[in-house]
């Protein structure tokens, strides 16, 4: 057959190293031949072969109202009739400016860029010309994007295939960075121009902040006068209305985003006041551009989804989201496996055990549950039972407003019979 998952993975690591256009994709931790999605439908995809799964990955928390949304597929539709990209300003990245700024406070202004790595990246440089500091700060299994800089002791695929950072990465790009271990506040100088950290750490699976910690971590900053950096890429506009900023009640000076602010199409932005964007040229000499940056496919359908998603949405799906930790958590249980099944509103972890387990504190305690070996036959068994999860086990699953509790309650049903599989593997 030549429309088979094993046929198109054939055909694209002729073409594509490794067959996939990010490592994550792969199923290098996982064993076995990657599906290849021809479309999804809110909490479905479908595969080349016809397959259906429920889908827990939402293009690694892109797709906060599902897949294929008919009012962001209207949107769309309509905006691409208008031309797709022009390299002068528009009023869709105006109006998907004013709806961020309006939302948080404190973040006064953004600038849009065209993925999270390339937002990460630029907040990064303004915050060393804005301080005329060369140092930054992060921790230890946070994932940052694959700017030279960020990828030391990185989360995500880079733990995933077992790396400490990248090859290609010079002494030089990393001199800069220190890192620190994850829920310790670290005591810093005058030499630290940032401390870059996820407000809840999705890159290790799920690690939560301890109380404190981004409290402490902003006073810390505020004593040497370094810049306080949220990378918001996973939790910004999904883990409340405005964001980590919102639910932890402490406002950083630079905000990183990505993912749900682009609808489902490639999109970034950084920003934070007036006075620190002041710095970015034109106005200033901190210098960034993109050709892309402020498309206007992808300014319509994240204005559009931000237009769609109300309080009252983010705290239901929060409620959701627990209701399913708890089942699932029950269920692994009562099938011969541990699970701790951590949740910060509508983010959830899944780390299996052999014995009682709790959430982890920090990267270290994550990678011994990540390596134990049992996400990989748990996740085989789940996505032969229609169920899709990322294949990593440093990923989190993603409920998205279009998971129904019908769905969520297969998943339940189908984590029991995985469990019992991994229990026996």
């Amino acid at each position: 057959m030549t429309n088979t998952n094993q046929a198109w993975f054939d055909r694209a690591q002729r073409v594509i190293p490794g067959g996939v256009d990010s490592p994550v994709r792969s199923f290098r931790s996982v064993g076995g031949t990657p599906y290849t999605v021809v479309r999804g439908q809110g909490a479905y995809v479908e595969d080349v072969e016809g397959k259906r799964y429920l889908d827990f990955v939402q293009s690694y928390g892109a797709s906060l109202l599902g897949h294929a949304h008919p009012e962001v597929v209207a949107v769309l539709r309509e905006a691409v009739t208008r031309g797709t990209t022009f390299g002068a300003p528009t009023p869709g990245e105006v109006l998907l400016g004013e709806a961020m700024t309006s939302r948080v406070a404190g973040l006064e202004q953004v600038r849009l860029v065209s993925s999270g790595t390339e937002a990460v990246m630029s907040a990064v440089r303004l915050a060393r010309g804005a301080t005329g500091r060369d140092k930054i700060v992060k921790f230890d299994g946070c994932y940052h994007g694959h700017s030279d800089a960020l990828l030391v002791a990185g989360g995500s695929g880079v733990a995933q295939m077992g790396l400490p950072g990248s090859a290609g990465v010079t002494a030089g790009a990393v001199g800069d960075t220190i890192v620190a271990p994850y829920n310790e506040v670290p005591t810093l100088d005058e030499s630290i121009a940032a401390v870059l950290v996820e407000p809840v750490a999705a890159n290790m699976n799920l690690v939560a902040p301890t109380p404190g910690f981004l409290a402490g971590l902003r006073a810390e900053c505020d004593r040497v006068g370094a810049l306080l950096i949220f990378d918001e890429v996973i939790t910004g506009f999904r883990l409340a209305y405005a964001g980590a900023e919102q639910y932890f009640g402490v406002t950083p000076d630079l905000w990183c985003f990505g993912k749900v602010i682009g609808g489902g199409l490639p999109v970034g932005a950084f920003g934070g006041s007036r006075r620190i964007l002041s710095s970015l040229a034109p106005l200033g000499p901190v210098y960034q551009a993109g050709t892309l940056s402020g498309n206007p496919l992808a300014t319509a359908a994240g204005t559009k989804v931000l237009e769609l998603v109300s309080p009252s949405d983010l705290d239901e799906l929060s409620a959701r989201v627990a209701r399913f930790a708890e089942q699932l958590g029950d269920a692994v249980a009562s099938s011969g496996l541990y699970a701790a099944t951590p949740v910060q509103g509508p983010l959830m972890g899944l780390y299996l055990a052999r014995e009682p387990v709790v959430a982890p504190a920090n990267f270290d305690e994550a990678k011994v549950l990540c390596d134990n070996g049992l996400y990989r036959s748990f996740f085989h068994a789940m996505l032969e039972r229609g169920v899709a999860l990322a294949p990593g086990a440093y990923e989190i699953l993603f409920v998205s407003l279009a998971h129904s509790e019908r769905d969520l309650t297969r998943a339940v049903e189908a984590a029991a019979q995985a469990a019992r599989v991994a229990a026996s593997s």
